[in-house]
């Protein structure tokens, strides 16, 4: 009678799946990235040469050879044709982060919408902490990147969105948050890849940048006078104005839920 109870309770649990068979490169690239993740290897370092590597894992050079290509389209190391030495380890980019972003919108598994409100939540946040948590030197570095902005109208789309951009890193950096720093920049990226050149050519494209420039100025006063509330608010709804053109309206909702009550109103062609 115990063990038909213990055959039952075991049968009515947790069900498993059949296990695949991992290749032998995955293992490499596994051991490498956790040793970059602990520390034990560092940008600018280098790893041990191919065939020392092929001596280490006990593995084929094919097989490694392999694991150094999935590496380095991960953008966690980098060879050079003839290079004697082994593959260089890279610092942190989001690059790859973002190329995997938009290739989720591209794929339809991520609409539009989602994307820009998922930057109103993180620009929000941004501006929120960094109104609180700013210094007299970050709050100089936001000012100098709208006088850049200002000067980057007549210039043209390019340079303002150079200028844009900086004023959001700046941002970012003043929140203390590394993770809304990076994610900002994977969105961001994504969001601009998709639309960057409808938007360069807008009909309207100057009285655009001039109308984003001010919500811009707006944000930083309220940064300037550590009114969290206001610049996370403001941060919101210039990114409202400024995408919601490209959203169609019955996909809107997620946007309009992150903006006040007040009057909504977008000039995108």
């Amino acid at each position: 009678m115990y063990h038909a109870r213990r055959e039952e309770a075991v049968s009515d649990g947790a069900q498993f799946r059949q296990v695949s068979p991992v290749r032998l490169y995955q293992r490499i690239v596994e051991q490498i990235e956790q040793a970059i993740a602990r520390g034990d290897l560092k940008p600018g370092q280098r790893l041990p040469s191919e065939r020392e590597l092929v001596t280490q894992f006990g593995a084929s050079r094919p097989t490694v050879r392999e694991a150094l290509r999935v590496l380095e389209s991960n953008g966690l190391v980098r060879s050079r044709p003839g290079d004697p030495n082994g593959p260089e380890i890279l610092p942190f980019s989001p690059a790859g982060l973002t190329k995997e972003m938009t290739r989720l919108v591209q794929f339809d598994n991520v609409s539009m919408a989602e994307l820009i409100s998922f930057r109103m939540i993180l620009d929000g946040s941004a501006s929120l902490l960094a109104a609180r948590l700013r210094s007299e030197e970050e709050l100089s570095a936001m000012e100098r990147t709208i006088a850049v902005m200002s000067d980057a109208i007549e210039a043209g789309y390019e340079e303002f969105s150079k200028a844009d951009v900086a004023f959001h890193e700046a941002v970012a950096v003043a929140s203390r948050n590394s993770l809304i720093e990076v994610c900002n920049q994977v969105v961001r990226g994504a969001v601009l890849s998709l639309i960057s050149d409808k938007v360069a050519h807008a009909r309207n494209g100057t009285a655009l940048m001039r109308k984003s420039l001010h919500h811009h100025q707006e944000v930083l006063e309220a940064i300037r006078v550590r009114d969290g509330q206001a610049a996370a608010r403001i941060s919101r709804r210039t990114l409202y104005d400024y995408y919601a053109g490209y959203v169609p309206e019955d996909e809107q909702g997620p946007l309009l839920a992150l903006v006040d009550d007040e009057e909504t109103s977008t000039t995108l062609p």
